[in-house]
């Protein structure tokens, strides 16, 4: 159930530049009493929840309690709530925030790209860098061979593992599936679905490849280990092995 977001000091007018004015005083005149920097502290509340909201969610998936981004942001749960009213809309945030990057990603190796093959290997290894594909809503990625319109029947979604350094995944449930921006997902698909055409027309990327399949790589390739150098040295060598596992042999 979503509610409204709670308004602070009902009787504080908004001065120019985000400063919190009291008024005081009869005969409709208003004077200021004292001024607070309200604005600069809720934005700067604002980017530690998000910045928290997508390392929480990364490591332990969408179904992480708000307390725990609360805790990582170094805010109130309340804070958290304030800014968004419920759950699902901070959910929402960082789905669509990260589509959108890899969205960005794939056209940059699109376009900057001659080589096909180099073109989706550059997008793969800077999604997968970013850890970007971790926060990919699971629908996104429940895309069948037959391509984006083609769903399987059941989801092929990894889950972000329950604990940080916790060895074992498990498959998100249907009714966990994240809603994201249909927009912003299309256009996902649309841009990774020409880099995979390319590479597939070129004879470099197997037939049989899907672009759920590349989507697929972008979530699994960047595991979550306590040591940034670990895990950026498991990233690299997973992510070779699964490129030359879609990448096409000869006859």
């Amino acid at each position: 159930m979503h509610v409204q977001e709670t308004h602070w000091a009902s009787a504080a007018a908004v001065a120019p530049g985000g400063k919190a004015m009291t008024t005081a005083g009869g005969g409709g005149r208003a004077d200021v009493a004292r001024t607070t920097p309200l604005r600069v502290d809720a934005q700067r509340n604002l980017e530690h929840v998000l910045r928290a909201a997508r390392e929480v969610f990364g490591e332990l998936g969408y179904g992480a309690p708000m307390e725990d981004v609360a805790r990582r942001a170094r805010v109130g749960v309340g804070t958290v709530y304030r800014r968004f009213p419920s759950k699902d809309v901070l959910v929402r945030r960082i789905a669509e925030e990260e589509t959108a990057r890899l969205t960005e990603q794939a056209r940059t190796a699109l376009g900057q790209e001659d080589e096909p093959w180099s073109a989706l290997s550059r997008f793969l290894r800077t999604s997968v860098a970013s850890g970007a594909g971790r926060l990919l809503p699971p629908h996104v990625l429940r895309v069948g061979s037959g391509g984006p319109a083609a769903p399987v029947e059941e989801p092929r979604v990894p889950q972000q593992r329950v604990q940080p350094g916790g060895a074992e995944l498990r498959l998100v449930a249907e009714q966990a599936a994240v809603v994201a921006d249909d927009a912003g997902a299309g256009a996902l698909l649309d841009v990774v679905g020409q880099l995979v055409d390319r590479a597939r027309a070129a004879g470099e990327l197997r037939a049989d490849v899907s672009v759920g399949d590349v989507l697929l790589v972008i979530a699994t390739a960047a595991p979550s280990l306590p040591d940034a150098v670990q895990q950026a040295a498991a990233s690299e060598r997973l992510l070779d092995i699964l490129l030359e596992g879609l990448r096409s042999r000869p006859a």
